[in-house]
């Protein structure tokens, strides 16, 4: 959807595409594919899950706001293509340690949280992914009590 919009945009004001710098091995194009599946996989896109998600690609890959536009457009077209996790997560296996492949798990977590709460979809699709990755469920269910906790952390001193 944000794909088909912003090709319109470009249509109308005569804009080009560039070449994009994330070829199809780069695994933060895998990594932020599975960001967008955790933001979509309960059926709608906030603007908060939305800005999140470009927080943490810009953030944890040291991407400028351009350059995180272009791996956002990217990540939403290759998880429209996607027929399964096994795409992206033997990207992220071939890329990554343990380390790395458990703070994928995190940022997932980070987006999934982002609009409030965690749902049954967002949480089984952690699961699926973290299995893949070889993140333990120890490991997982850790990484999912600290980003919850400090997502609660995070809305009551925002709501003071």
């Amino acid at each position: 959807m944000f794909r088909t919009l912003s090709d319109f945009i470009t249509d109308i004001t005569g804009g080009h595409r560039e070449a994009s710098a994330f070829d199809e091995g780069d695994y933060r194009l895998a990594a932020a594919a599975l960001l967008v599946h955790v933001m979509s996989i309960d059926g709608s896109v906030t603007a908060d899950e939305h800005a999140v998600l470009k927080q943490i690609l810009a953030s944890r890959f040291a991407l400028d706001a351009a350059a995180t536009e272009a791996l956002v457009e990217l990540a939403i077209a290759k998880d429209a293509e996607a027929v399964d996790l096994y795409a992206f997560t033997s990207v992220l296996n071939r890329a990554l340690d343990d380390e790395g492949r458990r703070r994928i798990v995190e940022m997932m977590f980070e987006v999934a949280y982002s609009d409030g709460g965690l749902t049954e979809f967002e949480d089984n699709l952690v699961w699926r992914a973290a299995e893949l990755l070889n993140v333990g469920s120890r490991d997982r269910i850790r990484i999912r009590r600290e980003v919850r906790e400090e997502t609660e952390t995070g809305s009551e001193q925002g709501d003071q």
